[in-house]
């Protein structure tokens, strides 16, 4: 639409621009102008139910009344917001939805941020002239164990049931009964267990649904707020998180439209909860005795000097550093190769993706993912990686903008809404990608009769047809199984690049800041800013002195390596490989092998209790600094509250042991590490000091930065109630950075040394055949798995470590659902009880990774061996 399209209407006498298509109540918010409302949310469709934004339009037959958010403007449309005709219609909606709503704002969790106490006060009758009893309803019923129903307080606006129904895709609560009887409510005690389900309660513009966490724990006039970003996965959702008395008590949603538009998952949302979980540590501790910091500090740098000396700095590892802020990654960074003299650093935990393919493939925003004709998924379930991407996919697909190929080893949540699925045997996802993108006749694959992984032809065909008729198209790319290798990813990503060089992409993983622990450095083969090691180390020895020498090792090299024997200091930033790492064997014997563990740690976790070392750090909202989400866009973390007992930011766990062992990073603040960052990485050269401050309040900026111009963000205070409703604590107009348009766009970056670029692979994957006597194993992971994160959150339904196979499988054993099997693979054998469920392929068995370990069950990280592409298990009748 260009500015030719736009035509003049007449707002209150006023004349104001608007667009074809706008309803007059965003045209009113365009100018200025509040049209009261309670249904209308601007992130759905609009349905004109609760008649609130009544307004008097001009027509046919004169002025008449109309919903506003129901009714598109017009050329020359005259609109009145203020008459006396347009506040007595106000007067009556709202004197009719108080007739039975409980005057009990003084008890109600919404009392302060109530969008109908406002409304109320502004624009209703003042007094009531109903003296019959209101109606009365048994309360609170519990939708879930999370969310709270106070059927008395509910207006009917719907904004709860659209939610679930058109942006979640689960319409689990509904209307019930007719008249005065209508309810919102669940059917046949079915529990409301949506990952989204706590949106429902930050949209009610009453106190009828309420969270069970924030019940009774705050009044919003004692809260206090910062924006800032979830760290739940690599999304990169903005949020405002809110204290009391120096306590965590709630996060909201921010309606940031290039990420999260308002939405969080529930994961995200009730997160807070694992800052005051009992695994909190709080003091360090030697051999699990708690120390002072200097006793702790002075212990692991005497067992660091001790093995430069006697076994050298490739004896010395750092797992971990994908949930640090990139200020802090990056001093650990500088740290292991300056003053370690070590490559041995690895944010990923082995279940992550190749690091080229994660900073050297193009990248696409989840703006721009949207709007392609066609993205093609490959991997993940993507509503159990990345949550809030799956409702910004789900929603471009209900408005027709792009279509899905789904490319997965089993029907995931996005199949239903996928224009096309293709269901392939595990571990054999690059053979259908390469038939999908290769020029030529398709060619056949091996196993089963099946041409192509287990995909027909005519399929492939179809589907490469999707691809060819659509320009622009993006790739989503993740692990499906963590049983399977990442080398498989890569292989996709290598096909692709080969033959789509137009293709961009999307690399989907687990932890918050993988992207940018790896954009800082925290890499075996990366130094800060997306550079090789030989590419960049004379750049790097000019700004930090020196650079260690030699080639590091990736996390599982090191796990590998301690379990030889051959380690002699593992240090663990906020990592946990015995629940993270696919081979849990592998870990375990590693961090049990004799070499000295220290975990930093904010959390007491399976690897925290096997170190020698802990030392307690800060965690989200006790922290500042920035993260990077899987577009590259870096914005804001925000220090909110106090950390526990003695428990120091990471970077300044990194300043001490550099201190202790000689060395001196040059940081004395937070501060000082991003400005060394912006003055001596490339890649974040344009981030200048007021852009930094900038990032506050924003939508963060997708890295590298051509220039800096700032466009507004405005919060709808009745769609967002609990944000801009703090009147003592307002949030200021944020702020954003429009990439596109910028008019310095062309200002250069550093060239030298150059950034990272996927390049392809050579080599052919070989999978082993699977024989007529195993199943391929799938591991893929769960939103509520057992980290740090979800661990405290109570009553969501957590997959259990189940082994599922289909009937057809279990027949051949001679076994039935229920019974005890003996699981065999490369890893060992272990009894566990069995379930059919026919929605997984036959040859196939599959237990969700990092799961709480199930009465009688195996857990999937037992079943995993190190370095193996595939892992094929046998099932034994008992």
């Amino acid at each position: 639409m260009t500015d030719d399209d736009k035509f003049l209407i007449k707002i209150d006498g006023a004349d104001y621009e608007a667009s074809p298509g706008e309803l007059i109540i965003e045209a009113c918010d365009k100018a200025g102008v509040h049209v009261p409302r309670f249904c209308y949310h601007p992130r759905m469709k609009p349905v004109g139910m609760c008649r609130m934004c009544l307004v008097e339009v001009s027509g046919p037959r004169g002025m008449s009344l109309q919903p506003s958010c129901y009714m598109p403007v017009q050329p020359d449309m005259e609109i009145v917001t203020e008459s006396d005709k347009v506040k007595k219609a106000q007067d009556g909606v709202l004197e009719f939805l108080l007739i039975n709503h409980p005057l009990d704002c003084p008890v109600c969790d919404k009392g302060g941020e109530c969008p109908l106490q406002d409304q109320t006060l502004t624009y209703g009758p003042g007094e009531s002239r109903f003296v019959e009893a209101k109606r009365h309803w048994a309360k609170p019923i519990a939708l879930s164990e999370l969310i709270l129903l106070d059927r008395e307080r509910c207006i009917q606006c719907a904004r709860c049931t659209r939610f679930a129904e058109e942006v979640a895709g689960d319409p689990m609560i509904d209307f019930m009964a007719r008249g005065d009887s209508t309810e919102v409510n669940i059917f046949d005690d079915n529990k409301f267990t949506s990952y989204f389900s706590g949106n429902t309660v930050q949209i009610c513009p009453v106190g009828a649904l309420t969270a069970t966490p924030y019940r009774f724990a705050s009044r919003p006039w004692d809260l206090e707020q910062a924006e800032s970003t979830c760290v739940g996965c690599a999304t990169g959702c903005r949020m405002v998180i809110q204290s009391s008395q120096d306590k965590l008590i709630r996060y909201l949603g921010i309606d940031s439209d290039p990420v999260n538009q308002s939405w969080l998952c529930d994961k995200g949302r009730f997160g807070y909860l694992a800052n005051y979980a009992e695994s909190r540590v709080v003091t360090p501790q030697v051999d699990h005795q708690e120390v002072s910091w200097k006793v702790a500090v002075d212990h692991v740098a005497r067992a660091i000097k001790e093995a430069l000396a006697t076994t050298g700095p490739e004896s010395i590892g750092i797992i971990g550093g994908s949930r640090l802020p990139n200020e802090d990654a990056y001093a650990w960074s500088k740290l292991a190769r300056s003053v370690f003299g070590t490559n041995n650093v690895d944010a990923q935990l082995g279940d992550g993706l190749d690091p080229e393919v994660i900073v050297g493939l193009p990248k696409a925003t989840i703006d721009e993912t949207c709007a392609s004709p066609l993205v093609v998924l490959v991997g993940p379930d993507i509503k159990e990686e990345s949550p809030i991407l799956f409702l910004r996919l789900k929603g471009a697909i209900d408005r027709g903008t792009t279509r899905v190929l789904e490319i997965s080893p089993n029907p995931t949540s996005m199949t239903k809404y996928s224009a096309m699925s293709l269901f392939h045997r595990p571990g054999e996802a690059h053979l259908v990608v390469n038939s999908l993108v290769t020029p030529g006749p398709t060619k056949a694959g091996s196993g089963a009769g099946l041409p192509v992984g287990g995909v027909e032809l005519a399929d492939i065909d179809r589907a490469r047809a999707l691809i060819e008729d659509s320009p622009g198209v993006v790739f989503v790319l993740g692990r499906a199984s963590m049983a399977d290798s990442a080398q498989i990813v890569t292989q996709c990503a290598s096909k692709v690049r080969e033959n789509l060089p137009g293709a961009r992409f999307l690399t989907v993983v687990r932890r918050a800041n993988t992207h940018g622990a790896l954009d800082c450095g925290l890499s075996p083969n990366l130094l800060p800013g997306r550079m090789t090691i030989d590419d960049a180390r004379g750049y790097y020895e000019g700004h930090w002195g020196q650079v260690a020498q030699g080639p590091g090792m990736s996390t599982g090299e090191m796990l590998a390596r301690a379990a030889a024997g051959s380690m002699a200091v593992l240090i663990l930033l906020g990592a946990d490989p015995v629940s993270d790492f696919p081979s849990r064997s592998l870990a375990k014997k590693a961090l049990e092998s004799g070499a000295l563990v220290v975990s930093v740690t904010s959390h007491l976790d399976e690897s925290a209790k096997l170190a020698g070392v802990i030392l307690p750090t800060t965690t989200f909202g006790e922290k500042g600094g920035t993260t990077t989400n899987f577009e590259g866009r870096v914005s804001s973390l925000s220090r909110k509250v106090t950390g526990p007992g003695q428990a120091f930011d990471d970077w300044t766990v990194a300043v001490l042991l550099a201190k202790e062992l000689g060395g001196d990073l040059g940081f004395s603040s937070q501060q000082d590490i991003s400005e060394e960052m912006e003055r001596v990485v490339p890649l974040y050269s344009n981030l200048k000091p007021h852009i930094w401050t900038s990032l506050a309040q924003s939508d963060g900026v997708v890295i590298p930065l051509y220039g800096d111009r700032v466009v507004p963000r405005w919060f709808d205070p009745i769609a967002t109630p609990g944000i801009a409703s703090l009147v003592h604590h307002p949030l200021r107009p944020g702020t954003g950075v429009d990439k596109e348009s910028d008019p310095v766009r062309g200002e250069s970056l550093p060239q030298v040394p150059a950034r990272v670029e996927f390049s392809e692979v050579s080599r052919e994957l070989s999978i082993p055949t699977l024989d007529a006597y195993s199943l391929r194993l799938m591991a893929p992971k769960v939103l509520y798995d057992r980290g740090v994160l979800t661990e405290p959150l109570s009553g969501v339904e957590r997959p259990g470590s189940v082994l599922r196979v289909n009937h057809y499988d279990l027949d051949r054993i001679g076994a039935m659902s229920g019974d005890r099997v003996r699981v065999v693979s490369s890893a060992g054998a272990h009894e566990a009880q069995v379930e059919v469920d026919d929605s997984i392929s036959k040859g196939t068995a599959l237990v969700a990774f990092n799961v709480p370990r199930s009465e009688g069950q195996v857990l999937a990280g037992d079943l995993i061996g190190y370095g193996e592409l595939v892992t094929d298990v046998r099932l034994e009748a008992l």
